[in-house]
């Protein structure tokens, strides 16, 4: 399921994919629809495996792209329907056994409503033990991520960083993710904690964003937090919009992942052409940057502080001043299989 887009935030719509019981991967803007804790049906890891094991595939507004391999991970033995507002991204790449050119929205909880006409609340056996098997691999790879957030490194670890994020984001909080490499480490360890409470670059990566999306936010939703996730090279596209947010008492809270490279791109540069032109940054101090523009900026370098540091950004940005913290990243191979060249 790749967007929202239903009067009143996905309520019903949440309802209904909760309701269908069936195994969810939610991507886009769609992340948030199911709440921080996906009601039961979502999942977060494991995409591609959970494809391969199923026998019917809905695509709900997403298009067979590079992200499922031109729908090469998507079996050609399961039942495959496709449901888009577009005639073009309903049989891109690959010819579904059901297409439906119309709202997914819509359709799903048209959908739900049938089922539970049909069924009531009760599900075939097969259904609870698929779900089961899915739980368990979900299980696995959050203790995955859990080992690489406990493993030692020098200068902070992005995946122990990210978990001490998510411990502190507001329930009604949006979170503007805008970067490559930490933006895709934050994707696995962050929840998005209602619909549309999640922005992101999109499917081209489309980085710098992240000032836009969040004034956007805070201008429309004032009371609401307002946690953008940068990368060290995308923040250099709106630093400046720092200036922006001064003026204008806009009291976002900027978290940068500072590694000192374009990392997605250097990782797999390096492996193919053993070289890392133009992917190499440096440790700057893009916290002082944003108070020359008269907002506050914090910087963390170990991790005993990052509790701390991270309250005090909550405690700024409640008192009305817009806050970077400059967070000094090791060089981690946690997504060393997601290369973008």
């Amino acid at each position: 399921l790749h967007s929202v887009r239903e009067e009143g935030g996905g309520g019903g719509l949440r309802e209904a994919v909760a309701g269908l019981g069936i195994p969810t991967f939610l991507s886009g803007m769609a992340r948030g629809l199911l709440g921080r804790d996906g009601d039961g049906v979502q999942l977060r890891h494991k995409r591609k495996e959970a494809l391969q094991a199923a026998d019917l595939v809905i695509l709900a507004g997403v298009s067979c792209d590079f992200r499922l391999d031109y729908g090469q991970h998507i079996p050609r033995r399961a039942f495959y329907i496709s449901v888009n507002r577009s005639e073009v991204d309903l049989v891109k790449n690959r010819t579904p056994d059901l297409a439906i050119l119309g709202d997914p929205a819509g359709f799903l909880v048209e959908l739900s409503a049938r089922l539970r006409a049909a069924l009531g609340k009760s599900r075939p056996a097969a259904w609870t033990e698929w779900m089961r098997s899915l739980g368990q691999t979900e299980q696995a790879r959050e203790k995955g991520i859990d080992e690489e957030a406990a493993r030692p490194t020098e200068k902070l670890n992005a995946v122990r960083l990210l978990r001490e994020v998510e411990k502190v984001i507001d329930d009604g909080a949006y979170i503007v993710a805008d970067g490559g490499d930490f933006v895709g480490s934050a994707s696995y360890v962050l929840h998005p904690r209602g619909p549309l409470r999640w922005l992101d670059p999109g499917v081209f990566g489309t980085l710098g964003v992240g000032a836009g999306f969040a004034l956007g936010v805070k201008v429309a939703h004032p009371q609401a937090e307002v946690w953008v996730i940068y990368g060290d090279g995308s923040v250099g596209y709106s630093l400046a919009d720092f200036d922006t947010f001064v003026r204008h008492k806009v009291p976002v809270i900027a978290v940068v992942g500072t590694d000192a490279a374009w990392m997605q791109i250097l990782r797999g540069q390096v492996e193919v052409f053993q070289t890392d032109v133009g992917c190499v940054l440096g440790y700057t101090d893009y916290h002082r940057v944003v108070e020359g523009f008269g907002a506050a900026g914090l910087v963390i370098t170990r991790h005993e502080d990052i509790p701390a540091a991270l309250a005090k950004a909550k405690e700024l940005a409640r008192s009305g001043q817009a806050v970077l913290v400059n967070c000094l990243l090791d060089k981690m191979d946690f997504r060393k299989n997601s290369m973008a060249m």
